[in-house]
């Protein structure tokens, strides 16, 4: 292979905004893909293929859960993986099974609207309008909770940024929003419409995915995605 080849396939010689190594360090790993993930513990393409397209080409092939119960002899058959990369996926195997057995410290996951209800169903009781920010990872792992707003929701008065400051902060890959209607009414009045869009918009040009809004009463939701607004 030629050296200029060779140089195809170093990390450091993709674009930044690519290099695996330095997305983990700006989004955080819970905001990595599969591939990315174990382009990193890969290091190195190999000929005619940079890291990201060998990662892309054995996760294709092999699944997560195959890849950690895999031994030495099997993993140094796999084409592009050779004894030091074996090595680091062995180790990577033996840190997580140790991890495992110490403690499950594993995240809530939200993925449904009745997910999000759970979380804060004690705002079904509130005299008070109040805006909750939900903030999760790329896995749907509840990372934070925010309490953004107290009061008569206004769209002059709820800004984008005070969510969008704690996604950040959190390194969140998606945020969920949700507030109540002490009135009993789950219908979104004209100010909900407007506050979720332009959160909606800003989400878009930070790179923060928003989910869902939803709203809450003491026997009511209503999901602006399940109804098709968001």
């Amino acid at each position: 292979m030629s050296k200029e080849n060779q140089r195809k396939n170093r990390i450091k010689d993709l674009p930044k905004i690519e290099r695996p190594r330095e997305r983990l360090i700006s989004k955080g790993p819970a905001n990595l893909k599969d591939e990315e993930l174990l382009a990193i513990l890969l290091r190195t393409g190999r000929e005619g293929k940079n890291v990201l397209e060998l990662a892309k080409q054995i996760l294709r092939k092999y699944s997560k859960k195959r890849l950690l119960r895999m031994r030495y002899e099997d993993l140094v058959k796999i084409k592009g993986i050779n004894e030091a990369k074996a090595c680091t996926i062995l180790a990577a195997q033996e840190l997580i099974k140790r991890a495992l057995e110490v403690n499950n410290e594993s995240l809530p996951i939200v993925s449904s609207v009745k997910d999000v209800v759970l979380q804060v169903s004690y705002l079904r009781e509130k005299t008070r309008e109040h805006l909750m920010a939900i903030y999760l990872n790329a896995r749907n792992e509840l990372l934070f909770r925010k309490h953004v707003f107290a009061g008569t929701l206004n769209a002059n008065l709820v800004h984008p940024r005070e969510i969008f400051s704690e996604a950040l902060k959190q390194n969140a890959a998606s945020v969920i929003l949700v507030h109540n209607h002490p009135s009993g009414d789950a219908e979104p009045s004209q100010d909900d419409l407007e506050i979720t869009k332009r959160i909606l918009e800003a989400g878009k040009i930070m790179g923060i995915d928003v989910l869902d809004h939803i709203i809450i009463t003491k026997t009511k939701v209503f999901s602006f995605k399940e109804k098709g607004l968001i």
